[in-house]
């Protein structure tokens, strides 16, 4: 919901009421996203769509448009602690590539973190790296930041994808991803 709202609201719903505001939006129809799984577990998580549904980029001075040219963003991705390094992240932003063009994107856009150097801690990493970005065939477009790239895959040109790279073949990631339309979040 980090982009999905302004900030005010964001902070005062923080927690229970940010969870309620995402299964409202799940409860619309609305597919925010997908899900990688292993052995039938959930592992990993991709949030993208329209980057009109994500205003709070369109405020930022950094991740402001580079163009007039419609995208889908990738805003968040998550991966289980022990499914990390194992190329799950590039694994789900080929997937996202692959549901965005069934879709009618014509862009998947995304905004990763660089490191400036070493290895940045895991939790400044939910807009994902640039590496994983740049293994899943996207290039970067502009920099309005020394950590901030903005990274696109064109979907209208041959893909690594459409090369035969299928997201469910291969054998180290995972295997499977749903679409959330029927995600229902965990109580705590």
């Amino acid at each position: 919901m980090y982009w999905r709202l302004a900030r005010p609201r964001f902070e005062s719903q923080k927690g229970a009421g940010n969870r309620r505001a995402f299964k409202k939006l799940v409860d619309t129809g609305a597919r925010p996203g997908i899900l990688a799984y292993r052995d039938g577990q959930p592992i990993g998580w991709c949030a993208f769509g329209p980057r009109e549904g994500y205003p709070v980029l369109g405020r930022s001075r950094i991740l402001k448009p580079v163009d007039g040219r419609p995208v889908w963003s990738v805003t968040c991705l998550f991966v289980a602690r022990p499914h990390r390094r194992r190329g799950v992240t590039v694994d789900l932003l080929r997937a996202a590539a692959q549901h965005a063009a069934r879709r009618g994107a014509s862009i998947l856009e995304g905004y990763p973190v660089e490191p400036r150097s070493g290895r940045l801690p895991d939790v400044f990493a939910w807009t994902g790296l640039s590496s994983a970005f740049r293994k899943a065939g996207h290039v970067e477009v502009a920099r309005r930041s020394p950590t901030r790239p903005i990274m696109r895959l064109e979907l209208d040109r041959p893909t690594k994808l459409e090369r035969g790279a299928e997201t469910s073949g291969n054998p180290r990631s995972c295997t499977a991803t749903q679409s959330l339309s029927s995600w229902r979040p965990r109580s705590r």
